[in-house]
């Protein structure tokens, strides 16, 4: 059954699935939904057109779909979209989408959002990420699965984060960065690859010495991009994750951190 706080206050025309939890003196706003089995925790405040699927966690003090931090936002109907099985920690803020970026702020399912990170308006993460304490991106940012994002860390508007990359504590990234890669510093460039977090997601030895290889082609060989591409894909035919670090190369809008 769904257990709402004789202090928590729930707007009547909000949706809550079965076995929700709805903490002490939380605020539950009219145009959200929770998927089953839910918990809010005290003192979290949800408003605004916010959608959270199955199983999510969120601890006290967060503060999910409040208006976007954006001076052109003029009030329009824009959405917070959660998957399931998250975990948003203390004093966390998400923000809804604008018409600049589609009116849609999009989480996927199984990220772990730390105490005090930030993610602002029309942001799109993945799967399986981790934003650490005070971690903050940008308007419009794309996260894609299984990334990495230290503490305190600043990511700026429009930037894109490939799958399985790691941004070291405190860097300031402000170009993309693409996938498997480890980037840290103030601009942050890219040191390698994130050798651990390949090996923790079961990459063989064969796949993980493709891709030093293809990354020391593309970054390290003097060749221009096109043909540093062009060479990687000739060595590496078969490899979906050479052609996945190769295609975001190719399509980022913003430029490829160095």
């Amino acid at each position: 059954m769904t257990k709402i706080h004789e202090t928590a206050l729930v707007d009547a025309r909000a949706e809550l699935d079965l076995d929700v939890e709805v903490g002490a003196y939380s605020v539950i706003g009219p145009k959200v939904k929770l998927g089953k089995g839910t918990r809010i925790r005290s003192h979290v405040v949800i408003e605004g057109n916010t959608t959270l699927g199955e199983r999510n966690l969120i601890f006290q003090f967060a503060t999910v779909g409040s208006v976007p931090q954006d001076l052109k936002y003029k009030g329009e109907d824009s959405q917070l979209i959660i998957g399931h099985h998250n975990t948003i920690r203390e004093f966390a803020s998400l923000n809804p989408g604008t018409t600049g970026g589609g009116m849609i702020t999009r989480i996927g399912n199984h990220n772990l959002l730390m105490m005090y990170c930030h993610i602002a308006h029309d942001c799109i993460l993945g799967n399986h990420n981790i934003i650490a304490n005070g971690a903050t991106l940008g308007g419009h940012v794309v996260v894609e699965d299984y990334v990495i994002v230290g503490g305190l860390v600043g990511v700026h508007q429009f930037v894109k984060v490939g799958t399985g990359a790691i941004l070291g504590a405190g860097s300031m990234v402000s170009k993309d960065i693409p996938p498997y890669c480890n980037a840290t510093g103030d601009r942050a460039k890219l040191r390698g690859l994130n050798l651990e977090g390949l090996k923790r997601r079961g990459f063989n030895q064969d796949q993980i010495e493709a891709l030093k290889k293809a990354y020391r082609i593309i970054f390290q060989s003097g060749l221009r991009t096109r043909e540093a591409l062009e060479k990687v894909r000739l060595e590496f035919p078969d490899s979906p994750e050479i052609e996945r670090m190769a295609l975001f190369i190719e399509t980022s809008q913003r430029g490829i951190c160095r």
